[in-house]
């Protein structure tokens, strides 16, 4: 048989085609980098230098309250609105707390008993959690407690904790993200004896001023958009940050110093707050209230649910613009990039007065350091962060993850292994940082915390100190306060008990998310 070989013309047709497939995936490839290369010039924002500062900052007012039968009594509805923050074309569909957006800032004292009574206005089930607060699982406004469309809740207890910024937020479960975006988020301060009789900035709304920080994304109508990049390890990161609900902020400054309450109501952001000029300020208090001194730094990071009290001098006529510079997140390039670590914001500016009045100094010594030791922690206990995921399981709002006793202090060993970042948040308790991989905490965590960044791969080790107030059957929280984690599972539940109770059951809960946006 005779063995036919290929043509000249068939060899020369059949390289074109190889080169004609190699040359197509290279386009492919190039292609592909360029896309690569423009999604990562495209996944971070820097509005420094570009802000206009053209509105006055909003002041959230002071909530009313009354005496009744020695109780202190305050009103909250939670209702739908529309809101001008001078983007897009129209007004933004917004909800909040006795108005269209945000919330009054309620005020008790140590000592105080106090009731709130939560009328549900919105169209669909929520609950108000009191972050920061210590006091029974019943009145804690987690997922447990819902308030039904059209019904009010009425939770009372006695504020027995030192003075603090803390602060209220929805935190239905699988629905949390969703609610807080839309506004619903508000500050609740603390005083006592110790806060009253020190010289720091006091007057509220003048040189102390409430600073609730959260980044938006419009689209071109105005309207709140979910910003969720597809590689974001973190979930909604918004390109327009709104100080108490004002996009280009600035405060009148009137004395010398002046005391900032920041808190991150930011779904998932984290921020590095400084000042433009690299300015020193006072860092005075974190989440669970004073420092034992102020601590003197240009620069505080805070992460989703987490507060800071800054005291910051001015000289006459000057102007200065409270900053967010890039995070440092602990986490690799490509996932830092991602997660808002290469972001930098404008905020909000202050505009001192040609004549100041005069502040003291701020004072050396602010409150008693916590003081707890380890060698007093009654269990150790580790949590793994991972996913969406607590020690490898999601919440389950019918079960008891871990059982505590009232009154003792433990060791919570509190690890990541995700490669992204998250934070750590607890109901109902307070604690301490103990040491991150070995190192002992800066000043900064000197104080009591509820709410702590947690980087990548890494351990921290916190003391949590539990309260008296047990119950068997009704649970606290424990979860990531990146609220799109929370949502999808990244919860835990625990109870306190009194010597020789044993964990209850955890009453039925209906198991609400609300509906994606478009279908409202």
């Amino acid at each position: 048989m005779t063995a036919i070989s290929a043509t000249p013309r068939a060899r020369r047709t059949g390289r074109r085609w190889v080169v004609r497939a190699l040359l197509a995936l290279l386009v492919v490839a190039l292609a592909g980098v360029g896309a690569l290369a423009l999604t990562w010039a495209r996944a971070s924002t820097d509005t420094t230098g570009q802000v206009a500062f053209d509105r006055p900052l909003a002041i959230p007012p002071l909530a009313p309250s009354r005496i009744e039968n020695g109780t202190r009594v305050f009103d909250l509805r939670a209702t739908t609105g529309t809101t001008d923050f001078g983007v897009g074309d129209g007004a933004t569909r917004t909800w909040g707390f006795n108005g269209a957006y945000l919330g009054p800032t309620l005020r008790a004292e140590r000592g105080e008993q106090v009731r709130i009574d939560v009328a549900n206005d919105l169209p669909e089930m929520t609950t108000v959690h009191w972050h920061g607060h210590e006091l029974p699982a019943a009145m804690d406004g987690g997922p447990h407690q819902e308030i039904p469309p059209g019904q009010t809740w009425s939770p009372s207890w006695t504020v027995d904790q030192p003075a603090a910024t803390t602060w209220y937020h929805p935190h239905p479960h699988g629905a949390t993200a969703d609610q807080v975006v839309r506004g619903m988020a508000g500050m609740f301060i603390l005083d006592d004896d110790t806060s009253r009789t020190l010289d720091l900035p006091d007057d509220y709304g003048v040189d102390d001023v409430p600073v609730v920080v959260q980044d938006q994304a419009f689209d071109g109508d105005g309207q709140f958009r979910l910003a969720e990049h597809p590689f974001s390890p973190v979930g909604h990161l918004g390109d327009t940050i709104l100080a108490n609900g004002t996009v280009g902020g600035y405060h009148e400054v009137t004395t010398e110093r002046i005391r900032l309450r920041l808190l991150n109501a930011s779904p998932s952001r984290v921020y590095d707050f400084g000042f433009d000029d690299g300015r020193e300020f006072a860092l005075v208090g974190t989440d669970g209230g004073l420092l034992p001194a102020p601590h003197r730094t240009d620069a505080v990071r805070l992460s989703p649910g987490e507060r800071a009290e800054i005291v910051v001098a001015l000289d006459p006529a000057e102007r200065v613009v409270l900053r967010s510079n890039a995070p440092d997140l602990g986490a690799d390039p490509w996932t830092g990039r991602f997660a808002g670590g290469d972001d930098r914001f404008d905020i909000l500016q202050l505009r001192a007065a040609d004549t100041l009045t005069a502040s003291p100094e701020v004072p050396a010594t602010l409150a008693e350091a916590p003081g707890l030791d380890p060698a007093d922690a009654v269990a150790t206990r580790q949590f793994r962060f991972s996913g969406v995921s607590i020690n490898g399981q999601r919440m389950d709002m019918a079960r008891i993850d871990e059982a505590v006793l009232a009154d003792t202090t433990e060791l919570w060993e509190i690890e990541t292994s995700d490669g992204a970042p998250h934070n750590f948040h607890v109901h109902g308790a307070r604690f301490t940082v103990l040491d991150i991989d070995g190192d002992t905490p800066g000043p900064e965590l000197s104080g009591w915390k509820d709410t702590v960044y947690l980087a990548p791969a890494t351990t921290t080790r916190i003391l949590v100190h539990f309260t008296d107030h047990a119950d068997p059957d009704l649970p606290f929280m424990i979860h990531c306060h990146l609220l799109r984690h929370e949502d999808r599972g990244m919860m835990a539940q625990f109870v306190v008990l009194n010597p020789g109770q044993e964990p209850g059951h955890v009453p039925a809960t209906h198991h609400h998310v609300s509906a994606p946006r478009g279908a409202r």
